[in-house]
């Protein structure tokens, strides 16, 4: 680790990343990690943090950040949920493949609803309505709301990217819960949370103390990063198995509607013959003319890299295929790009696009 006076790093501070680590992991090279860092900080991010084979690698914090600061990670939240999920199959409370309606059954007389699965509120394709006003605090019971909007799509027709769909499965979790004497909150923080050590989330619940599952966690880059050191484990976690990992995989399949997502996951399996995608742009398209078939995030990066995808640019990159977590936090900046991001850490012609 290079040794700065504390004067020099005042000043550095001002205007690059503070560097806390500078060893470059193995099938990096170095020049490609600081061009990374640079891109990102000049972009309004602070955070940019590199773990290998266990290992921080790099890890930077730009504009006065620091290493202890939670940010927001916005819908990066929705990946802990879909973990939970697959550890309540694994734990008998639910299977991904059961009807909403056996559980939910106020949906059982409405043939636009009764053949919805957990998988698709979990995919997103169930056809829900988004409801974005979900995301606000004026709606007092979400889940009662949620349960209650209309079908606009058949089942396995659409892609609506918002919170509607897992505030159901909040509900649907609640009910599945009850005999337990837990709520999805508990659940959440015994099975998952409890094991990264992560505790004192905002769940932002609504006045019935029901958490909004699409948004919420503050977290510190190594905070988030415990999730994806659970991904490369396959489900385990430090020697502890928290997740079987047939089911945890369940999270990364993609769907005939959007390839690119999973459960909570954003997913480069086209790559590198694919075209590249701006997640958020498409996504501030309406869904019918959103386009996510042969997509990737970015051609270059692994085939295998699995993205948890949050507002503003907050990322976590993963790559089981190199034992990789990369995690990147900033506020929102429209100059930011998954695909020149990554190209910087995977491709070539890291000096040209550093001056993009």
């Amino acid at each position: 680790m290079r040794k700065i006076s504390l004067f020099h790093s005042l000043l550095l501070s001002m205007a690059i990343p503070c560097v806390f680590c500078h060893a470059a992991p193995s099938g990096f090279r170095l020049a490609s990690l600081e061009a990374a860092s640079k891109y990102s900080a000049a972009r309004s991010g602070f955070s940019f943090l590199v773990i290998q084979d266990g290992r921080v690698k790099y890890e930077d914090y730009a504009h006065g950040d620091a290493a202890d600061r939670t940010a927001s990670i916005f819908s990066g939240t929705k990946g802990f949920w879909c973990v939970a999920a697959a550890a309540a199959v694994q734990d008998g409370i639910l299977d991904f493949d059961e009807q909403v309606c056996d559980t939910i059954t106020e949906w059982r007389s409405d043939p636009n609803k009764s053949g919805i699965r957990v998988r698709d509120l979990l995919n997103f394709t169930a056809g829900i309505e988004p409801a974005f006003s979900l995301h606000g605090r004026t709606i007092s019971d979400r889940n009662r709301y949620s349960i209650r909007l209309p079908a606009a799509r058949p089942r396995g027709e659409s892609f609506f990217y918002g919170p509607s769909q897992l505030q159901i499965f909040c509900e649907l979790l609640r009910r599945k819960l009850e005999p337990r004497h837990l709520t999805p909150e508990q659940y959440l923080d015994r099975r998952i949370l409890r094991a990264f050590g992560i505790g004192g989330v905002d769940f932002r619940e609504d006045g019935k103390g029901n958490p909004l599952l699409a948004s919420g966690f503050r977290l510190t880059a190594r905070q988030w990063a415990e999730l994806g050191e659970l991904i490369l484990g396959k489900g385990n976690y430090r020697g502890r198995q928290v997740v079987r990992s047939d089911l945890l995989a369940e999270c990364f399949r993609g769907t005939q509607i959007n390839p690119m997502f999973g459960m909570g996951f954003w997913l480069n399996r086209s790559a590198p013959d694919a075209r590249e995608v701006d997640v958020e742009r498409m996504l501030e398209l309406p869904w019918e003319r959103q386009s996510w078939r042969a997509a990737c995030l970015c051609r270059e990066a692994p085939r295998d890299m699995i993205a948890a995808i949050g507002s503003g640019y907050q990322r976590m990159f993963v790559v089981p295929s190199m034992n990789l977590i990369i995690v990147r936090q900033g506020r929102d900046d429209s100059r930011f790009s998954d695909a020149h991001f990554l190209r910087l850490i995977f491709g070539e012609g890291e000096q040209r696009l550093a001056s993009k």
